[in-house]
């Protein structure tokens, strides 16, 4: 089955595997991606970090390729290999000639449908010094801590990384029936952008394919919805600032707001003109780095705020910050805001979208979770569309003071928890009351 614009087209194989390409007019290379549902989200407790340690392992050579020779293989023709996992899924990309896709793609499912396993224990120790490089870096660390303050023990709340023991606790065959579990055609898509021919992508991805399944592990993640509830968490470390992440639920990555979003968070501090950068870093000098970001999940999402400051600092500006979120809240965003932050996001996309791997990654990750691919246009349309109330009431929403969990990293808790009081003060006065608040006291992290 074939079906598509006149910027994309796509096509489900009888295995269940998934084909979206586009066609880029004037460049000579190909973004080529595996889009696999599997991340952490989708483990369980003694398994975290396994879908992290699988995509190293697809390194490691295939049935067909030694770990050396997909190196030199890749070498060869001049191009970077590279994979990721996030919270729902891994990602397999690499961008060539395009001279050179079908030497590519024959490598890359090889290394996706018949991995070897084999040196689990020498790449066992690569993740483990890369959790050990995160477990340096509160930077990394405190957006993991948002999220246990935002989705408790949900596996949302879980860094994706796993821990030094859950992941030395992980076995050869563990990994194995993880990916026998996940990595099926109908839970995987193929996505190319650049110098390409859609139907000779189809043939390499139907030839590559070893079978059908009848459960995509998709279907198989749904669980219970994350429990929303204000929570505090702190760790000590001894760091020269204060690293403060404060968020909440966001939307799902489905939601038609997400466009009300991304304008919403240029206001408030997605860029350099945005409020909190301005009367945070700009007009007081209290922090080097402010700024507000959120994910979309298949079922839900957060936002959140960072903020890294010296101790003498955190207090105000914290206090600062929520008197921004108040005014978000409270009263009407000026137009010349609106313009300013709908245009910043619309060339944000169309930029981006100059790039084959923005493309070829949009068309995987939209396809992957069901979510339209619109065109440029239609992209443009939607941000354009977003009016002062839309974003006034999705903050009233997001940034609501009862709604929204902290988390800090830094040298002493008392100094963390006195500098919480304006954050305290925006919860009641949104409706959290002495109960609610009772019921966050910082809990430290080991």
């Amino acid at each position: 089955m074939t079906a598509g614009s006149a910027e994309h087209r796509s096509s489900t194989l009888d295995s269940g595997l998934r084909v979206v390409t586009e066609r880029v007019p004037a460049v000579r290379s190909v973004a080529l991606g595996f889009w696999i549902v599997g991340g952490s989200a989708l483990e369980a407790g003694p398994q975290a970090g396994i879908s992290h340690l699988l995509e190293h392992m697809l390194f490691r050579g295939s049935g067909r390729y030694s770990s050396v020779a997909i190196d030199q293989i890749f070498d060869e023709m001049g191009s970077g290999l590279n994979a990721e996992t996030d919270k729902e899924a891994t990602t397999l990309s690499s961008r060539v000639l395009d001279t050179h896709l079908e030497r590519a793609f024959d490598v890359m499912s090889d290394m996706l449908w018949r991995p070897a396993f084999e040196e689990l224990e020498a790449e066992r120790e690569v993740v483990l010094q890369e959790i050990a490089s995160y477990e340096d870096d509160p930077q990394d660390q405190i957006f993991d801590r948002l999220a246990e303050a935002v989705f408790g023990d949900h596996p949302l709340g879980r860094a994706v990384i796993g821990t030094a023991q859950s992941v030395a606790a992980i076995d050869r065959e563990a990994l194995r029936g993880y990916h026998a579990g996940h990595y099926l055609p109908k839970s995987i898509v193929v996505a190319a952008a650049g110098s390409l021919d859609h139907e000779e992508v189809v043939e390499l991805a139907r030839a590559s394919c070893p079978r059908g399944d009848e459960a995509p592990a998709r279907d198989r993640a749904a669980g219970a919805a994350p429990r929303s509830e204000r929570r505090t968490r702190f760790q000590r470390k001894d760091t020269e600032q204060y690293h403060v992440c404060i968020g909440g639920p966001g939307l799902a990555r489905p939601d038609e707001r997400r466009f009300t979003l991304r304008v919403l968070e240029g206001v408030l501090g997605a860029t350099p003109s945005s409020r909190l950068f301005q009367e945070v870093r700009e007009r007081r000098g209290l922090a080097y780095s402010v700024f507000c970001f959120s994910n979309l999940y298949a079922g839900t999402g957060d936002v959140g705020i960072y903020v890294g400051t010296r101790a003498e600092n955190l207090a105000e500006a914290l206090a600062v910050i929520a008197a921004e979120l108040r005014k978000i809240a409270t009263e009407p965003i000026a137009e010349e805001e609106l313009v300013r932050s709908r245009e910043c996001a619309k060339s944000a996309v169309v930029l981006a979208l100059e790039s084959s791997g923005a493309r070829m990654s949009r068309l995987g990750s939209s396809l992957l979770w069901g979510l339209p691919i619109l065109s440029i246009d239609e992209l443009m349309e939607r941000i354009d569309a977003v009016g002062a109330e839309d974003c006034s009431a999705l903050a009233r929403e997001l940034y609501a003071g009862d709604r929204l969990s902290v988390a800090g990293i830094g040298a002493d808790e008392q100094i963390f928890r006195r500098a919480l009081v304006p954050l305290e003060e925006l919860a009641s006065s949104a409706g959290g009351g002495a109960s609610a608040a009772v019921a966050r006291e910082p809990e430290p992290v080991p």
